[in-house]
């Protein structure tokens, strides 16, 4: 395909959102004739009828294929940590990095298991955001930089994109981006992130609520939001979603942080994540309120709370028996079986 559009202002971003391909109506039809053949009674398998003929319609091509899962997770360093928000020191997310690279932490051991490609990509590690209470965590430069990074790591060669998130108090900024973007209290979004305590708890409620007030003003829709309270991780997250959708790429979201991120586009365009799907519910409590807000249901429960994309990857094996079933099983005339009457 074309090399992807150059962006040098949100707004560029704003023009492109208003542009982003929609499915591949022919591949979805495709797949919606073949599936009422298939030897076994219709809606039988549930939700794997509906993520095969979605994984082919954002695909772009039919039959579909899951052969290629690739799995980015995006790390970046976050000013607000020195407000006592997280059990860990902002170092830890450096530390972190290493371990995926070295093969020593859990989203290596889920990839390996589902046969997915892991990225690594680390944005700027060296310069955390500012402290988004005093004003916006990153300037527009700082944001639209961190997008395009993200919408350029997409392999369009990937089956589907699983992306997640290391970094030392993102939790914190996905609880002030939900709150700005859909209201509630602050206490509402904020959860226990790496492990606080109830007394830091309340602060990072607080903190939340500081967040939001102070950058009111600036904010006028989902990347204003981004660029005020988000991290150059989740903006590259939310550049990651829409690259994925320029490339016929379906997309699988990790936990709170990710879909917070991904969220923010969604206040542009009410069809940005159209060809998201989420892996997991988090533990994070603001995640369940966030997956209702935006219509997403996600593919697994089981009470994770670990980021690094670990509950989408660990849905790919899902996505993969989707895809083998719908390709896979005979059709009542090819087995000789008969149909109902």
């Amino acid at each position: 395909m074309s090399s992807l559009p150059s962006l040098t202002t949100l707004d560029d971003i704003r023009e492109l959102l208003k542009n982003i391909p929609g499915p591949d109506l022919e591949s979805a039809k495709a797949a919606t004739e073949r599936e009422p053949q298939l030897t076994k009674p219709a809606g039988s398998l549930g939700r794997l009828e509906e993520l095969s003929a979605w994984a082919t319609a954002w695909q772009g091509h039919y039959p579909p294929s899951m052969n290629r899962p690739n799995v980015h997770v995006f790390a970046g360093n976050h000013g607000v940590v020195a407000r006592g928000v997280s059990a860990f020191p902002p170092e830890v997310t450096t530390q972190m990095v290493l371990n995926f690279e070295n093969g020593g932490a859990a989203i290596n051991q889920i990839c390996n298991s589902v046969g997915a490609g892991l990225c690594v990509e680390a944005v700027d590690l060296d310069n955390p955001t500012k402290d988004f209470t005093t004003g916006p965590a990153m300037s527009e430069g700082e944001c639209v930089e961190a997008f395009s990074f993200g919408m350029n790591v997409i392999d369009e060669a990937s089956d589907v994109a699983c992306l997640g998130e290391m970094g030392i108090g993102n939790t914190t900024s996905a609880a002030a981006i939900s709150l700005a973007l859909f209201g509630g209290s602050a206490p509402a979004w904020t959860g226990p992130g790496t492990g606080i305590d109830k007394k830091a708890m309340a602060l990072k409620a607080e903190t939340v609520a500081e967040a939001v007030r102070v950058n009111t003003p600036a904010m006028k829709d989902g990347l204003d939001v981004l660029m005020c309270l988000g991290g150059r991780e989740l903006a590259a997250i939310a550049g990651a979603v829409v690259g994925a959708r320029l490339k016929r790429v379906p997309v699988l979201l990790d936990g709170y942080v990710s879909t917070a991120a991904a969220a923010t586009l969604r206040g542009v365009n009410a069809h940005a994540l159209d060809h998201c799907k989420v892996g997991h519910v988090s533990e994070e409590p603001g995640h369940k309120l966030l997956l209702e807000k935006i219509a997403k249901k996600p593919l697994l429960n089981f009470n994770m709370r670990l980021g690094e994309a670990s509950g989408a990857a660990l849905a790919v094996s899902i996505l993969k028996s989707a895809v083998a079933c719908h390709n896979g099983m005979a059709t009542f005339a090819d087995a000789g079986v008969s149909d109902k009457d």
